[in-house]
């Protein structure tokens, strides 16, 4: 037992001898010739003193300001990018069909470009929601309208009208958003905000005016609130096709593309009866009178739409075909949301993305909003049939441009 307490009490002395000299080795103590400051410069030893030598700074880890662009994430138009957070389209404060900050909402230009816009709080992603800068139709707008910075998906893109090589700032969307922009607050969350720009894999901190930050054209901004992230996403953009210079002529009555499917319904489309809402009536007032357009590609080849889609001896339903040009005719006397999805069962076909009319194989959809073009990812049943909207359908061979229009009847 006393053999086992002495041996007990000469570890402990050692693991202190141990301890006092790791603790003088980490004072800088017990060495000659260079020492190395925490910066990385070298001093001479203090070889000439007789006093312990006074200790060096403690190196404290230095957190980097500026955090690095990760490595280009591919999307497509249509997907969200980042958790939901706002409601989509503008706030009540927003732009709802009045000027704001000297932008006017109006039928959508013919020529567009785009910034994107990512918003992080704390590390997290907030998704930008859809439909900021889009106001729906009315009676007296049967058009409805768009402001020249609007959103159409979460994707973060910030759509641009550039038709009169106009640019934009933060700010401007923001008020079109009707949300707050400021250095404490980006769309209602608080705290400390800070921007930066990456513009061809240069991300620059931007320390001016939040408001009076130019939109970058393919560029990107990101919003940090509170602890920033590690790395700021940037992303490359697979772009639609670009527009045929030959303009195609839509005329009452006419035929574009080859005959594929029989004229009028099907044999389990639409008899007279109500369908999905869209009723069928004789001598319906046309106080809400637009048109929409459908093109249908396989391998390249344009199909004609069947004319007298929601046509009947007895009646005619709300949405309409009077010939094969592929306009849909929407005349109704109320202002009514109506889709795609609802043309294919008054016609009596399938639509999915994997189906269309009976075609399957590698489905793409675009929408083409007179210049304002994008690919869409969510069920084309959904797709809203507005004014002068035009929805291609491009299944197998990919197309080399999209088609231009010339419309039979502009509103």
């Amino acid at each position: 037992m006393l053999k086992e307490k002495h041996m007990h009490t000469r570890w402990i002395a050692g693991a202190l001898s141990g301890a006092a000299l790791a603790l003088l080795a980490a004072c800088g103590g017990g060495g000659g010739g260079d020492s190395t400051s925490s910066n990385g410069s070298s001093s001479p030893a203090n070889s000439g003193d007789t006093g312990a030598s006074a200790p060096a700074p403690a190196s404290t880890p230095t957190t980097p300001t500026t955090p690095t662009l990760a490595a280009a994430t591919a999307v497509l138009d249509g997907a969200t990018l980042g958790t939901a957070q706002w409601n989509d389209g503008s706030t009540s404060s927003g732009g709802t069909g009045q000027a704001v900050s000297n932008l006017t909402c109006t039928v959508a230009g013919n020529k567009y470009s785009y910034a994107h816009l990512s918003i992080y709080q704390d590390g997290k992603q907030l998704a930008l929601p859809a439909n900021i800068g889009s106001v729906a139709p009315t009676m007296a707008l049967q058009r409805g309208c768009v402001y020249p910075v609007h959103t159409v998906d979460a994707s973060g893109k910030i759509r641009m009208d550039v038709t009169s090589n106009g640019t934009y700032t933060l700010g401007q969307f923001f008020a079109v958003w009707g949300q707050p922009l400021s250095t404490t607050n980006v769309a209602g969350i608080t705290g400390t905000v800070t921007a930066w720009v990456n513009t061809g894999g240069t991300l620059t901190k931007y320390t001016g005016d939040l408001a009076s930050l130019a939109l970058p054209q393919h560029g990107e901004v990101t919003l940090v609130i509170g602890t920033p992230p590690a790395q700021i996403a940037t992303y490359t953009w697979t772009d639609p096709p670009p527009f045929t210079s030959t303009v195609t002529t839509l005329s009452f009555g006419g035929v574009v593309g080859s005959a594929f499917w029989a004229d009028g319904m099907t044999a389990t489309g639409a008899t007279g009866a109500p369908v999905d809402g869209v009723i069928c009536a004789a001598g319906m007032a046309e106080t809400f009178h637009v048109h929409s357009h459908v093109a249908i590609f396989k391998d390249g080849q344009w199909l004609a739409f069947p004319k007298n889609v929601g046509i009947l001896s007895q009646c005619n339903y709300e949405m309409h075909t009077h010939d094969n040009t592929g306009i849909i005719h929407i005349e109704t006397p109320n202002v009514k949301t109506f889709t795609l999805g609802q043309v294919f069962d008054i016609w009596g076909q399938p639509l999915s993305s994997t189906n269309v009319a009976g075609i399957t194989g590698n489905i793409v959809v675009y929408i083409n909003d007179n210049g304002d073009v994008r690919r869409y990812m969510g069920d084309p049943r959904n797709i809203v049939l507005t004014s002068l909207r035009d929805i291609t359908f491009q299944i197998g061979t990919p197309l080399p441009s999209l088609p231009t229009y010339s419309w039979y009847e502009p509103q």
